[in-house]
């Protein structure tokens, strides 16, 4: 369905009047798309071929498959066009399906070049236009844009909703009322060069606003570090494959730099990733065993995620920076600072993710992305819905020349 102002003015007057928005997980992208997931990839064998086999396994006696069969048949013989009948494509399609039943849009079932595009997403190098979406409710939104993207220049902020998308190249005009994610990534993502229009509402605006975005090729560190005289205002973007790296390089700098004062940890816009990732950097500044998160399977049982590093930063001051762009993982980091007491944590609430996602790969190139727990801060408390309230909440100022949020964070240090 193309999308269309009086259909916008629907859609966002009836997502408005929730208020209260839930968030069962986070996926991010370049204009696509990540998951908060453990630090690894289970992997499980299967054969590539895809062969039909209608013999039910013993323990599957009870599921009547026969209206999958005939409807799987009907397709086969009677649908008009043949050369549209694919088995490995309807294969995967059932299973998405079966997958999409669940109701969590954050368990999904991830056909070869989707999950290959995931996996090229935490390596921190695409193409796109450097946004992170996830769901508010059931509505498709920005969680944040990539610093310098085409998106964040482009004028798209943290907190936008999507209710179209447009790509004439890919001859897609639609809403994304009922899109999944996997769907709103395809048609968001392209290739350097392209373009892709999204139309967004925000809070602050009863107007839908129509932007054009130019895709470019993306390389996105996970961490930067620059001074504010002798303060180290030290930025992790998001928590990939690389980041751990990354992390060790710009921590050594300010070790050895002894004229540092204080550390301005910024987690603003990071929209998440690897949990293993969020604990392994709290250890930097907890003393070794302290408790970084708290895992809660379906069974109700809990395991601590305790810090095993030997920090280098143990008595840095430090002031952890937030907003409503950070998630999942970049919870866990500042949740894991504030009620260790190690940190003020500044700036405003956070999204609100709770939820553990592990991929899975299959031989033949698809993956699954599976909720299997929920995070809760070391003092116990699930974030999900709520977000994290920061200690000292301050607003960003989009009219001042300065970062007002930084300033203040920078303010809490002694000696600065």
């Amino acid at each position: 369905m193309p999308f269309n102002k009086n259909m916008v003015k629907i859609s966002f007057a009836a997502f408005r009047r929730s208020v209260l928005y839930f968030l069962v997980g986070v996926i991010i992208f370049t204009g696509g798309y990540f998951l908060g997931v453990r630090g690894f990839k289970v992997q499980v064998e299967n054969a590539k071929k895809i062969n039909i086999v209608r013999e039910i396994p013993p323990d599957k006696s009870n599921v009547d498959f026969s209206l999958f069969w005939k409807v799987w048949d009907t397709l086969s013989t009677r649908y008009f066009d043949k050369s549209k009948i694919n088995q490995k494509s309807m294969v995967y399609g059932a299973i998405s399906g079966m997958v999409s039943a669940l109701g969590d849009p954050y368990t999904v079932f991830l056909p070869p070049n989707d999950n290959k595009v995931v996996n090229e997403d935490l390596s921190g190098s695409f193409e796109g236009i450097g946004i992170e979406i996830g769901f508010r409710g059931n509505q498709l939104t920005v969680v944040s844009p990539l610093p310098d993207s085409p998106a964040q220049k482009a004028g798209i902020k943290a907190g936008d909703f999507i209710v179209g998308i447009k790509d004439e190249a890919k001859k897609v005009d639609r809403g994304t009322v009922g899109i999944s994610l996997p769907d709103a990534v395809k048609i968001i993502r392209g290739s350097a060069g392209t373009k892709v229009t999204l139309m967004l509402t925000r809070d602050e605006s009863e107007k839908p606003i129509v932007i054009t975005v130019e895709r470019a090729k993306l390389n996105v560190p996970s961490v930067t570090l620059e001074y504010v005289g002798n303060v180290a205002h030290l930025r992790i973007i998001k928590f990939g494959g690389s980041t751990l790296a990354e992390w060790d390089k710009k921590v050594s700098e300010i070790y050895m730099n002894k004229n540092t004062k204080g550390i301005v940890l910024d987690l603003r816009n990071n929209p998440g990733g690897y949990l293993e990732g969020a604990v392994d950097i709290a250890g930097e500044f907890l003393k070794t065993g302290s408790v970084g998160v708290i895992e809660e399977d379906s069974n109700g049982v809990k395991t601590e995620f305790k810090t095993q590093r030997i920090g280098k930063l143990t008595h840095v001051p430090l002031v952890v920076l937030v907003n409503g762009g950070s998630a999942s993982a970049s919870e866990i980091l500042a949740g894991a600072l504030k009620d260790n007491k190690r940190a003020k944590v500044v700036g405003e609430k956070t999204f609100g993710k709770g939820s553990i996602q592990e991929p899975m790969d299959f031989s033949g190139g698809s993956g699954i992305h599976l909720t299997i727990a929920r995070w809760l801060t070391p003092a116990g408390v699930w974030l999900d819905e709520k977000g994290l309230t920061p200690d000292i909440e301050i607003k960003f100022d989009e009219n001042s020349k300065i970062d007002n949020q930084l300033e203040e964070a920078i303010k809490l240090l002694p000696n600065s």
